[in-house]
């Protein structure tokens, strides 16, 4: 009941402003709702693409062999791990057919991999790097959206609330009367603009700082994973040259 009561003056409050607060009451709920969606949209995002990840690192810890990872890999879905592999895979393939002819790397006993110049392994990882950045702008997507939606809605509210009070004062000079029956319509027209702007902020605010760190979570995990890599293949061409 205290619901329906809270929603009923809410929506008579709002029909009772003015021109102005509505456009700034309208613009705020237009914010909040896109604002929801982008949460549920990248929390679903992140979540998979965490899911996705442990699967890929679970593949690549029992493999024997890049070159398993890679055939392997075309069963799983997409991650950022496999995002990272597949860049480093692919330049490090590219190395090994212009050095002897082969585009099999093999993470054991395979000569083709002692051919490859010590040199060349800085191209896998930036090849890598190139990768983890791309996914990293991908994962960081509409952040901005709500980064900009916590920092300016309150102000938005604000502009609202001083119109209304502004308005409110009008009314009070204009009837020459300073009963609670005139003054209260104006500040109630006033203080739902920020009550609105501080509604649509706050889990802007708390689901950015939530995703940001996530998303340097899913960063660190790739910059490790590709030092891991590196660090292999270092190690192979060291014991096979």
């Amino acid at each position: 009941v205290s619901t329906a009561a809270g929603g009923s003056l809410l929506a008579d409050t709002f029909l009772q402003a003015g021109p102005v607060v509505k456009l700034v009451l309208l613009l705020l709920i237009m914010l909040s709702i896109a604002c929801w969606g982008i949460i549920v949209y990248k929390y679903l995002m992140l979540r998979r693409a965490h899911d996705n990840s442990q699967e890929f690192s679970d593949l690549f810890s029992k493999a024997s062999s890049l070159m398993e990872v890679y055939h392997a890999s075309k069963n799983i879905p997409s991650s950022p791990l496999l995002d990272v592999f597949e860049a480093g895979y692919r330049e490090l393939s590219r190395l090994l057919a212009s050095t002897s002819g082969s585009a099999s790397p093999q993470t054991g006993g395979d000569t083709s991999v002692a051919s490859l110049k010590m040199g060349g392994v800085d191209n896998v990882g930036r090849a890598m790097q190139k990768a983890k950045s791309r996914v990293t702008t991908h994962l960081e997507k509409y952040l901005t959206f709500l980064a900009t939606t916590g920092s300016t809605a309150p102000f938005i509210g604000l502009f609202g609330t001083v119109w209304g009070i502004m308005n409110a004062f009008r009314s009070i000079g204009a009837t020459g009367s300073a009963n609670l029956a005139t003054v209260a319509p104006g500040i109630a027209e006033a203080l739902i603009a920020t009550a609105v702007g501080l509604f649509a902020a706050i889990p802007a605010v708390v689901a950015y700082n939530f995703f940001l760190h996530r998303v340097r979570v899913v960063t660190k995990d790739m910059e490790n994973f590709s030092t891991d890599l590196i660090n292999s293949i270092e190690r192979h061409l060291r014991k096979t040259s």
